[in-house]
């Protein structure tokens, strides 16, 4: 019995209207017409103008205001070397064949690479120096190392700090950029003999010492490290 209801002629009739009906439903609904309204924004409103969180989105500033923040460049000598000096001259010949130097990043750098030297001296750390020094200057400091070493003394070192550091000179000749820069420092060494006596130096003098370091660079190399290629204490 039931089955024969189920496969009454009205009810194919019924249901074959049924799912007409819904395919044109679906085939209106799921597309678009270009009528629909808008998504309704997640996006939090933006506070008033009195608020005291405004976003402020770069196109919407003023053009005067663009123009107080865009502030002429300063020279790049400036505050390194006087105006219309050698050395202003040499640094900005310096920048224009690198241009990736800046005198600040240049004297970190240099700060850096001195108070290495030193405790690297002190320690007889020759592979240290070998990738700060050129080789003659390297060389110097080996032969120092080697005749401490046969003479049975020990260095003993503390880097204070820096008093004053500055530009003396500044050239670029064939591609090949050189510094020369004042190292006024502070530190404590002494030095002793095989037997522990002190014979230079004193462990609780803070000593002055004014050195003068020459650096070069390749600028048409692709490695970005300074080498020292000079030294000279001036006290």
């Amino acid at each position: 019995m039931l089955m024969s209801q189920v496969f009454d002629p009205l009810n194919l009739i019924l249901a074959g209207v049924a799912i007409v009906i819904l395919w044109r439903l679906r085939s209106v609904l799921g597309q678009r017409t270009g009528n629909e309204r808008p998504p309704v924004s997640m996006a939090k409103p933006a506070p008033e103008a009195g608020g005291t969180n405004v976003l402020e989105f770069p196109q919407t500033k003023t053009a005067a205001e663009k123009t107080i923040d865009m502030e002429p460049a300063k020279p790049l000598w400036e505050g390194y070397a006087a105006e219309g000096s050698a050395v202003a001259v040499g640094l900005q010949k310096i920048a224009l064949a690198d241009a990736a130097f800046q005198p600040k990043s240049f004297l970190d750098g240099a700060k850096l690479a001195y108070e290495m030297v030193i405790e690297a001296f002190a320690k007889s750390d020759k592979p240290t120096l070998k990738s700060l020094l050129s080789r003659e200057v390297l060389d110097g400091f080996s032969k120092a190392i080697d005749a401490r070493q046969q003479a049975g003394e020990k260095l003993t070192f503390q880097f204070v700090g820096f008093e004053k550091t500055e530009f003396v000179t500044a050239n670029l000749i064939d591609k090949r950029a050189s510094l020369a820069v004042k190292f006024v420092s502070q530190m404590i060494s002494s030095t002793y003999d095989r037997t522990g006596a002190l014979i230079d130096g004193d462990p609780k003098d803070i000593k002055d010492v004014i050195d003068l370091w020459t650096f070069e660079r390749d600028v048409n190399q692709r490695d970005p490290n300074w080498r020292v290629v000079a030294t000279e204490t001036l006290n």
